[in-house]
């Protein structure tokens, strides 16, 4: 059985940094074996890699991306839901749900039947898929974003029928006709069921999480806003337990903003997302996303009207820019791309923390932030 150690490095635990320790993980078992704040014997691995004061961290996992390295998840193929995972390991990503759009239905259920076939099958070469984001098309024709609104539909169950499998989080309006049947319907089969793309009011989101939403997705943006009199989807979020989505490319919101919102939520109400898009990992240029044509400048990907067509941050990125703006502990912007999204999903108890028994995804950066290596299931990911 092969074992390797990883010394020399200071292990990000979930509340608070073990300097100078050492990790030993089976790439056979593909589990963590021992954590220790002292340099285990290289006797005991086959393998010993050397740290070199950098950070040792559960694997980042993704709960909003849609692609990647020139493809999209709605290409509904093999090879690019591969090439998706292979960008994302890149950047410390170990897991993460293949997120769709809202696309006429044949499309929408065509990346569907291949997201299903892709995880029951041999998976794929990087980041693993932990089951899908069905973003829309069950949203609101007044915040479309850079979706198709012409491929809108009302909220229904029968669309997701044969993929409660592999669907882990709707995104939808809630104050549409049918909404609530189908949020209780999610809530029984443990889908999150998430605000976004919406006009809903305050009032409508209340309504919501009493049948079960318990989400918002990239809180802000397509959503109604705050206002003292009318608190709108972002007050429901302040007002409420929910969790919520970050998009920390400092192009989405202003700095201060990711800074407020953590303060006010609390760091284990947020999860960092990418919602990257098929430029991800790619430089400057004309790319797509939902058949919409997408001009990537300077960092900031948007439709040829100036709207914001997701992002090609990778979330190893909104770790560093987290660090740059914040005062925040390295655990606690840590957590918010590992515990707290394997947390919503309910994969605690086996992902997301430098723990004995727990699934050897593993992320080791530099002293930078920058990342070095990336294990996915014990077994080193090369690029």
């Amino acid at each position: 059985m092969t074992k390797k150690l990883i010394k020399n490095v200071n292990l990000v635990l979930t509340d608070r940094i073990v300097n100078n320790g050492s990790l030993l993980f089976g790439a056979d078992s593909q589990q963590i074996e021992k954590v220790a704040s002292y340099q285990l014997s290289a006797a005991e691995a086959d393998e010993v890699i050397d740290g070199q004061g950098g950070y040792l961290t559960p694997g980042l996992i993704d709960i909003h991306i849609h692609g990647g390295g020139g493809h999209d998840a709605m290409e509904a193929t093999p090879e690019a839901l591969d090439k998706i995972s292979q960008v994302l390991a890149a950047h410390g990503v170990t897991g993460f749900l293949a997120t769709t759009m809202t696309m006429p239905e044949a499309d929408i259920k065509a990346a569907l039947d291949n997201i299903q076939q892709v995880k029951a099958s041999s998976g794929t070469s990087g980041a693993a898929v932990l089951g899908t984001h069905l973003e829309g098309p069950f949203i609101s024709p007044d915040y479309i974003g850079a979706q198709d609104g012409n491929s809108r539909l009302e909220p229904e169950v029968e669309l997701l029928e044969n993929y409660f499998d592999i669907i882990k989080l709707v995104t939808l309006a809630p104050e549409r006709s049918g909404a609530i049947t189908l949020i209780k319907e999610l809530k029984k089969r443990n889908i999150i069921a998430s605000a976004g793309h919406s006009a809903a009011t305050y009032e409508d989101f209340q309504a919501a999480a009493a049948a079960g939403m318990d989400h918002f997705t990239h809180l802000y943006n397509a959503m109604t806003g705050l206002h003292h009199r009318k608190p709108g989807l972002v007050g429901a979020a302040f007002d409420s337990e929910a969790t919520v989505e970050l998009i920390v490319d400092l192009i989405h919101h202003h700095q201060a903003v990711d800074r407020f919102t953590i303060k006010a939520k609390g760091v284990d109400k947020v999860i960092l997302v990418s919602d990257g898009m098929e430029a991800t990992g790619l430089s400057d240029g004309e790319y797509e996303l939902g058949g919409q044509k997408v001009i990537v400048e300077a960092g900031a990907a948007r439709l040829e009207s100036g709207v914001l067509a997701g992002s090609v941050l990778t979330l190893d990125k909104a770790l560093r820019n987290l660090l740059e703006i914040t005062d925040l502990s390295v655990p606690e912007i840590v957590k918010m791309a590992t515990l707290n999204p394997a947390r919503k999903l309910g994969l605690e108890h086996k992902l997301a923390q430098l723990r004995a028994g727990y699934q050897a995804d593993l992320v080791l950066f530099d002293q930078d932030f920058t990342v070095v290596k990336t294990f996915i299931r014990g077994k080193e990911f090369l690029n």
